[in-house]
């Protein structure tokens, strides 16, 4: 009776031969997981994500979450053996059952953003695969979205909608009145993205010298530099002296939201509050969260302040090799550009600012 193969064995049409033990080293650091790699699109999913999401920012990394939650159809096939049909049928006819209220138990469809997320999910996790010699070939990239898909997405991409100047006003005139208004001015004259204004830590934050540095999401992004506007100084000294109070590392806080003892604010959180103040002061219902940081980048270009200076402020790549490479730009400077910033009137807002809900 011949021997069983064994994963250390190669083979020719007569005889099996046990692999050198350096030949099987390397076989094995060519196919890290497992030899036969078989896995799973559910184990694929597993090992690509972890990766992944490392480098991605949480916002992000929920959005692929999303789309992945629409595929359940294929979790138990192998990689190997999904094909672009398995794939279309994931972004045309894939659903997820609801878990809460209305949509309770019931199957719900993927949107035009959630398919066009499915597709760009399987591109990314099938090159990995490819990479590591999971999968042969990567059918994720054999097709691209329908027409139909397309036209869908297009048509159901909202604007950002800039605030006009009574909104504005009106943000002003009800800070201390309605909770988290001052966060949507905030975000508004310094432009940071959602996730960005949500996490800033104290330690971001210089007092002395009045000015942020933070960012996240791409490497044009992180750790910027931007200016905080006199007109908003009195605020951000507001929401860091209460987060001193707090003990909290975080200069932007939720005492009604406590998780083990923190009252830090996710990006969902900051979306539930900045819906709250657009309903509560009956601004444009459409508004989103990223509209206070179009409002900034839209308002200092009609300024026209300097084109490299907002392009660091918001944290867009700058294409100029010599601006991005060996231009340094100083707080001081991109400070005075942004002077050119808002001149409309604005309320004196100085801390302490209590809530009228609060003692």
């Amino acid at each position: 009776m011949s021997a069983k193969p064994n994963r250390f064995t190669v083979s020719d049409s007569n005889h099996r031969y046990p692999l050198d033990p350096d030949e099987a080293l390397m076989e094995y650091r060519r196919n890290p997981y497992d030899l036969d790699n078989d896995l799973t699109v559910k184990e694929l999913y597993a090992k690509w994500s972890e990766e992944y999401f490392a480098d991605i920012s949480p916002s992000a990394a929920r959005s692929v979450t999303a789309a992945w939650s629409y595929c359940s159809s294929i979790y138990d096939m192998s990689a190997k053996d999904v094909r672009a049909r398995h794939i279309k049928g994931c972004i045309e006819e894939g659903y997820r059952i609801g878990t809460k209220g209305k949509e309770k138990d019931k199957k719900i469809y993927s949107s035009p953003g959630i398919k066009s997320r499915i597709k760009s999910t399987f591109n990314l996790m099938f090159d990995y695969a490819e990479e590591y010699e999971i999968v042969d070939k990567n059918y994720g990239r054999t097709f691209n979205l329908s027409d139909d898909i397309v036209e869908d997405i297009e048509n159901s991409k909202k604007p950002h909608i800039i605030f006009t100047e009574d909104e504005i006003d009106k943000l002003w005139e009800n800070v201390g009145v309605v909770k988290y208004a001052d966060w949507v001015i905030i975000q508004m004259y310094m432009g940071w993205r959602p996730q960005e204004l949500a996490t800033l830590r104290l330690d971001e934050v210089n007092m002395d010298e009045w000015y942020m540095k933070a960012g996240m999401k791409t490497n044009a992004g992180k750790q910027r530099i931007v200016p905080i506007h006199a007109k908003i100084k009195g605020l951000v000294k507001m929401n860091y002296d209460k987060a001193i109070e707090l003990g909290s590392p975080y200069l932007f806080n939720d005492k009604g939201q406590t998780h083990a003892g923190s009252y830090a604010v996710t990006y969902d959180k900051y979306k539930n509050r900045f819906t709250k103040v657009i309903q509560q002061l009956k601004l444009n219902p459409d508004h989103r969260p990223h509209d206070p940081r179009m409002t900034f980048i839209t308002r200092c270009k009609r300024a026209n302040v300097d084109e490299y200076a907002l392009k660091e402020m918001v944290g867009h790549n700058i294409q100029d090799i010599t601006e991005s490479t060996y231009t340094e730009r100083d707080v001081e400077w991109l400070r005075e550009d942004l002077k050119k910033r808002i001149n409309r009137k604005s309320f004196a807002v100085q801390p302490p600012l209590r809530y009228n809900n609060e003692p």
